[in-house]
């Protein structure tokens, strides 16, 4: 299953980078791109001062610095579905999603963050973030309750479950499926951690690689998206013509 699946998309997006008004058939990650048009990249709250030193990090050696080992290896499950390393591009393991969810949560992530009630069990989009749990207790609760429910349905933990009930998993909570509140939780909705879950995922799959994700800059290198270079200005005018150079990251590192 994909959880970013839709037929087709037209990539006007990078129009600066590549030309065409084209469409493309879909994989997982060619929608990432959409996805980062709607929240973009240099807009995300991200932690720069501890985050150097991240790019050259090895995943199976990085010590998680807010996940626990129970937590840590439910992450690093969930994220190898989420995008999976499968079809066209890297998946997440390849590209240290984990990792960039780790530092962020470890930092200030969601401190800005207006947490005063009341928090209404409706309300519209409009009105932003509104739940008592910050980012990281969403974490903390929301991966207790997964596992929960997938010693209850499965009588074992979700990184030992086949991949289709992995992706069943997923989606219960997507849907809200998976009822938080028959487990104890009556206060956050399974949507609403898969929400914070998969938003973080594909930022850390589309950031800079000094937050941690974006290994090697291996997901711009997918997407044909050119990084932090400082200028393209003689590239306005030609129309029609794809980009050549590969992406150069805030370090000055090139793919």
């Amino acid at each position: 299953m994909y959880f970013f699946n839709v037929n087709t998309v037209s990539l006007r997006f990078f129009s600066s980078f590549h030309m065409p008004n084209e469409k493309i058939k879909l994989s997982r990650r060619t929608l990432l791109v959409a996805g980062a048009a709607a929240v973009p990249l240099m807009s995300i709250p991200m932690r720069r001062s501890q985050a150097e030193g991240l790019e050259g990090v090895v995943l199976h050696q990085y010590k998680p610095v807010f996940f626990s080992p129970a937590e840590w290896t439910f992450i690093m499950a969930a994220c190898d579905r989420l995008i999976p390393a499968e079809g066209r591009g890297p998946g997440a393991l390849e590209t240290n999603v984990p990792v960039f969810i780790d530092q962020q949560l470890h930092g200030d992530l969601g401190k800005d963050i207006y947490m005063q009630g009341p928090h209404p069990a409706e309300f519209a989009a409009t009105l932003g973030f509104q739940n008592p749990h910050s980012p990281q207790e969403m974490y903390r609760v929301g991966i207790k309750l997964a596992q929960q429910y997938s010693q209850q349905t499965h009588g074992k933990p979700f990184e030992q479950l086949a991949d289709a009930d992995k992706d069943a998993l997923l989606t219960g909570l997507q849907k809200n499926g998976v009822d938080f509140a028959a487990l104890g939780e009556p206060t956050l909705k399974a949507s609403q951690f898969f929400g914070q879950f998969l938003s973080d995922t594909k930022n850390g799959y589309l950031a800079d690689p000094m937050y941690g994700g974006n290994k090697d800059m291996k997901a711009w290198v997918a997407i044909g998206f050119p990084g932090a270079r400082g200028a393209f200005t003689e590239w306005v005018d030609q129309h029609d013509r794809k980009y050549p150079l590969g992406p150069v990251s805030l370090s000055g590192k090139r793919a």
